[in-house]
């Protein structure tokens, strides 16, 4: 595992992704940001590509930190969460911005993980910290192998702690992890911020 990290004097974003189970995992994730954090979170969790999506509403009730539907051409800003929308990728164009994105679903699912992590990776380099949470497909696994050779920190829950154990047990077996922690203690460690 790397060195005591600061998350937010090391990291410029956090990546996260979550498949099933994922809502109750984030809930409680996001409800453990201090109100002073200040590292922007991207976050994609799969949903279903043919209706609306109220899931930022849902996670903005838990969290001190607004909690948005990503749009095209965002800025990424600090303090803020922002969630992918149906239907569309997510990525980060630059260091800066959001890009959405109509390609092909990766492992059936648009919005899916490994398109931001991977894009998140060539941006962030190093300053990246990407988690991956419950899930029940091995979407992720490519996007944590792409943090991992860009420099940037990986953190993987547990499987067995997991709701859906095979998101998280691909990904180590694709591209190992940082860090193999509960989902507790992956909230410990973004309340403590470190």
């Amino acid at each position: 595992m790397k060195g005591s990290l600061d998350l937010q004097k090391d990291v410029d974003a956090i990546v996260v992704g979550a498949s099933a189970g994922g809502v109750a995992a984030l809930r409680e994730l996001l409800g453990a940001l201090p109100a002073d954090f200040i590292t922007p979170i991207l976050i994609v969790l799969h949903l279903p590509r043919d209706k609306s999506s109220l899931i930022a509403d849902v996670l903005d009730r838990d969290c001190v930190l607004p909690v948005r539907e990503a749009r095209d051409k965002q800025p990424i800003e600090q303090g803020t969460v922002m969630i992918a929308p149906p239907d569309y990728h997510m990525l980060v164009e630059d260091e800066s911005t959001i890009a959405l994105s109509l390609d092909e679903p990766v492992l059936y699912s648009r919005p899916a993980i490994d398109p931001l992590f991977s894009s998140a990776a060539a941006a962030f380099s190093s300053r990246l910290l990407a988690i991956l949470l419950t899930g029940a497909s091995a979407d992720g696994s490519n996007g944590l192998g792409s943090v991992r050779r860009a420099g940037g920190t990986a953190w993987v829950q547990t499987p067995e702690d997991a709701v859906a154990s095979m998101m998280p047990t691909s990904a180590l077996a694709y591209a190992g992890a940082d860090a193999i922690l509960t989902l507790n203690e992956i909230c410990q460690r973004i309340r403590s911020g470190v």
